[in-house]
């Protein structure tokens, strides 16, 4: 585990161990909950830190938790999850599959867009961005990392990781159906008054496809330069373009924003990574101004990035040798020996459609054993994402 130290999100005070479910300001004495490790230091959510608390001081931890998984971020807009439902997957979550979590969640569509992120291409652009740039890290923290999936690809390197968001139930859910147990998990706001992870370098800080969400980004930013320090760098990938219409919500950047923000970057089109990955080659840094029409930036910053990007051929965009895999879920059997593609949805379809790597059609099998070399005849498909690696209760 990283040894992130914490502080109160409100006076930067540190928090020290209060009772197994809460930690206190040294100095107020002020407290925040924290479940199954994970600590929820929201700041615009007094009513729910002060109901957590008190349910948890009462030994009423299923009911804390319920409160606390039904909570999300200011830009969601479907309806509340069921707490019926909620409570169901409490007693259940060491049977139900990570498919049943995020129904029980009631996601809806961000639901889909999570349970298939393994083989998304802006998840690709992702891996290819770090793949190129890597450097055998041995502590990475990403912020705003959802449900894990990167932190699982960086724990099956060897990297020590931690993880933060905004959203408690997606760092439960990475805790129970994503993660090995050891990832430290934080809950708290970009926006807090203070930082509460500062004074900890890490090797290597990521943030995938949230950057652009966040409204003071260069505050944002040199926190996270905090947490790389003198000697770490920074991946931050998907950061839609203001110039360009896309599908998610959030405060897009301009090219010109992105050579302010990032004066030491390699800058990237995020569709370029992509294609690197499947084209077997290094990816191709363009100066932000000739980026005006890509859809979204990838950057790599900070003075422990590679100087210059290496080819996309093994590594981080490949399983690990020995791994079984199964045939991307969004194939179904049309006949024996005959998959075709079924998008989740109309939206995830007009998102990614023309953008995905891997075949409409496959022979299958369903399960395929990976030797684990670049070279296997099977290589090509498995990087496209034909077969992916999922976690055990996918």
């Amino acid at each position: 585990m990283i040894p992130f130290g914490l502080s109160s999100p409100e006076t930067g005070n540190a928090l020290k161990s209060d009772t197994p479910h809460s930690r206190r300001d040294a100095e107020t004495g002020e407290r925040w909950p924290v479940i199954d490790g994970i600590p929820y230091l929201r700041t615009n959510r007094r009513d729910l830190v002060a109901r957590t608390l008190a349910h948890l001081d009462a030994d009423e931890g299923e009911a804390a938790l319920v409160g606390l998984l039904a909570d999300q971020d200011d830009w969601w807009n479907g309806p509340p999850a069921d707490p019926d439902a909620l409570r169901r997957l409490v007693r259940e979550r060491d049977t139900a599959t990570l498919r049943e979590a995020v129904d029980l969640l009631g996601w809806g569509r961000v639901g889909d867009y999570f349970l298939h992120r393994w083989t998304d291409p802006t998840f690709l652009a992702g891996l290819a961005l770090l793949e190129a740039h890597w450097n055998d890290p041995s502590c990475v923290f990403e912020f705003a990392c959802g449900i894990g999936q990167y932190l699982r690809e960086f724990q099956a390197r060897g990297a020590k990781v931690a993880g933060a968001d905004v959203v408690f139930a997606k760092l439960w859910v990475a805790r129970h159906w994503v993660v090995a147990p050891k990832a430290q998990l934080i809950c708290f706001d970009a926006g807090s008054p203070h930082w509460p992870i500062a004074g900890a370098p890490v090797d290597l800080v990521v943030c995938n496809d949230a950057f652009y969400f966040l409204d003071d980004k260069a505050t944002l930013l040199e926190c996270l330069r905090q947490n790389a320090g003198d000697d770490g760098w920074l991946a931050l990938s998907h950061i839609h373009n203001s110039d360009q219409p896309g599908f998610s919500a959030g405060r897009a950047v301009s090219a010109e924003e992105i050579e302010e923000l990032f004066p030491d970057a390699l800058v990237y089109d995020d569709a370029e990574l992509t294609r690197a990955l499947v084209e077997l080659r290094a990816p191709a840094p363009r100066k932000p101004g000739d980026l005006r029409s890509c859809e979204a930036f990838s950057v790599v910053a900070g003075p422990g990035m590679r100087p210059a990007p290496r080819s996309v051929v093994d590594g981080l965009t490949l399983p690990r040798e020995g791994t079984q895999l199964v045939l991307n879920p969004l194939y179904a059997e049309e006949a024996p020996g005959a998959y075709v593609v079924g998008w989740p949805s109309e939206r995830y379809a007009a998102e990614y459609a023309d953008r995905v790597t891997y075949p409409m059609r496959s022979p299958g099998p369903a399960v395929l054993d990976w030797v684990g070399e670049a070279t296997s005849p099977d290589a090509d498909r498995v990087r496209r994402r034909e077969f992916v690696d999922l976690p055990e209760r996918w």
